[in-house]
């Protein structure tokens, strides 16, 4: 128990110190401030900026070659069923694309949250 209130002791007396040191650091700190307040900021003149150098090789504008984009998946269901006047069953998204029941449920989903197909009949999908 003697230990324990030693230990306490030489606590409390450092964290005294620590206080100490940082209300004088909050001084300085206050002074610093003040002091930059007082000073007026003068104008700086401005420099003239010039233009920088073109390197005429890299002026080359070179045409770029046209990427072929895959389809995404969702791209590709989105795509069964807009080519679909009838609508297009969700068995009949698993046996064209050969996702699973899952996936399919999931991108459907998906579409019919972002308005891009909507339900004609439960489990039946059309194009917007």
């Amino acid at each position: 128990m003697k230990k324990l209130k030693q230990d306490l002791k030489a606590v409390n007396k450092e964290l005294k110190a620590l206080v100490k040191k940082t209300e004088s650091l909050m001084k300085a700190a206050d002074r610093v401030e003040k002091a930059q307040a007082a000073k007026p900021k003068k104008a700086s003149p401005k420099k003239a900026i010039k233009p920088k150098a073109v390197n005429k090789a890299a002026a080359k504008i070179t045409p770029t070659k046209k990427r072929s984009v895959k389809p995404t998946d969702t791209g590709k269901v989105l795509n069964i069923i807009k080519r679909s006047k009838k609508g297009v069953t969700t068995q009949t998204l698993i046996k064209k694309t050969g996702f699973d029941a899952k996936k399919i449920a999931n991108m459907v989903f998906r579409a019919t949250k972002m308005g891009k197909i909507k339900s004609v009949s439960k489990g039946v999908y059309v194009g917007v």
